[in-house]
């Protein structure tokens, strides 16, 4: 994703002036967010998934009422931040949502938010070398954050081995997968263009399509039929979504779909098939701790795909620990089951160049027969060919004869 640029606010004006928009869950204020606002979130450790979203947003600024960088990790949102000049004042307060109102105008001077004349909330405002230097601090801590991240791991492996051995609890889908291609679309900030460089590997290969949460509202949006969605009990909302960008999945791609998996936890299952139930769409239900994305992947390997492409989820370990949240653990053991089946969207424009066409065939004969001739004809041998054609030809009726030089 290619991110806007600006100046960087050392080098702007002393304030930085716009349209508060503030919401605790930074994915759910992401939808409402235009170019010039003030973004007000409560994001510890701003991961670059997010940050890039708010880049794209066009905000000038971001408050956050948690450290943009606590030193447990290395997360990469405030470099992109910085490096897209957008101003950060850093850990001003819970408080902050209760003191600024929602789209009220607001200046960013001086490190402290100013509505009017008064200074309402303040924080310290980070530039590129204040965010280096708590990176630098960050890192030092990997170590044991991936000794944490390792033990994480091994508990989810010991709370659920039946389904990451052996598949148990995976329902049979009706839509045939045993050894067919499974591209599987997960939400993301580069989704769409990921799925624009698999259309024609789409077009030739026909695999199945697999939509997970709002991912298939994004093959709907492409012109793709899924074969199924897999949707989290928590991306059903009681208000029936439109393919927001926090992930929630459509009324439309529910009915689009051929086949719905309810991906559920302890505690969500009633609430999931409550809206699945009022809108008439048949599904069934896996129960399972950690990502939907990733219970997509195992539903695809279970079922004997022959290949898997993900599309929209990253899983590099920059990006699980940049994440830091409870499905981490499943994103890694789901990739060490699928192992090689699993390709990223990306590498298949490389890997795959399309099907070899009829016409492509009859252009090269075509080309193999002209070069004959060329040659022949530089011969004497092809010489004296073409002379008893012409004699031929000469003796043809007038437009045939015409051809002849």
């Amino acid at each position: 994703m290619r991110l806007p640029t600006r100046p960087r606010a050392a080098e702007a004006t002393s304030a930085v002036t716009g349209t508060i928009r503030m919401e605790r869950r930074t994915g759910s204020l992401l939808r409402r967010l235009r170019p010039g606002d003030i973004a007000v979130i409560d994001h510890l450790d701003l991961d670059r998934a997010s940050a890039e979203a708010l880049v794209a947003s066009g905000v000038v600024a971001v408050v956050n009422a948690s450290p943009f960088i606590s030193g447990r990790h290395p997360n990469r949102g405030p470099e992109l931040l910085a490096g897209a000049g957008v101003l950060m004042l850093d850990d001003v307060g819970s408080t902050v949502f209760a003191q600024l109102r929602d789209g009220a105008s607001a200046r960013i001077q001086d490190g402290a938010v100013v509505v009017g004349a008064a200074r309402v909330v303040s924080g310290r405002e980070l530039g590129p070398e204040d965010v280096a230097v708590l990176m630098e601090h960050a890192r030092r801590n990997l170590t044991s954050q991936l000794e944490t991240f390792t033990h994480n791991t091994c508990e989810f492996l010991r709370r659920q081995p039946e389904l990451l051995l052996h598949g148990q609890g995976v329902p049979d889908v009706a839509t045939p997968i045993h050894g067919r291609p499974v591209v599987v679309v997960a939400p993301g900030d580069e989704t769409r263009e990921d799925l624009r460089r698999l259309r024609r590997f789409i077009r030739e290969q026909r695999p199945v399509l697999v939509g997970v949460n709002a991912g298939a509202d994004t093959l709907v949006a492409a012109r793709h039929q899924p074969h199924i969605v897999v949707v989290g009990a928590h991306r059903l909302s009681p208000g029936g979504p439109t393919g927001t960008d926090d992930g929630a999945v459509s009324d439309h791609a529910l009915h689009a779909a051929h086949e719905v998996v309810l991906h559920t936890d302890r505690g969500e299952r009633s609430f999931g098939a409550e809206r699945l139930t009022r809108l008439g769409v048949r599904h069934q239900t896996l129960v399972a701790s950690g990502a939907t994305e990733d219970v997509a992947l195992l539903l695809a390997d279970v079922r004997g795909a022959g290949l898997i492409v993900s599309v929209g989820a990253r899983a590099t370990l920059e990006d699980l620990l940049d994440t830091q949240h409870a499905g981490t653990s499943s994103t890694f053991l789901t990739r060490l089951r699928v192992g090689p089946r699993l390709v990223d969207a990306r590498s298949v424009p490389l890997l795959y160049a399309g099907r070899t066409r009829l016409w492509h065939l009859l252009l090269l004969l075509l080309v193999g027969v002209l070069a004959v001739a060329v040659a022949l004809a530089t011969t004497s041998v092809g010489q004296e060919w073409w002379s008893a054609v012409a004699d031929r030809l000469g003796d043809a009726p007038g437009p045939i004869r015409g051809l002849v030089p």
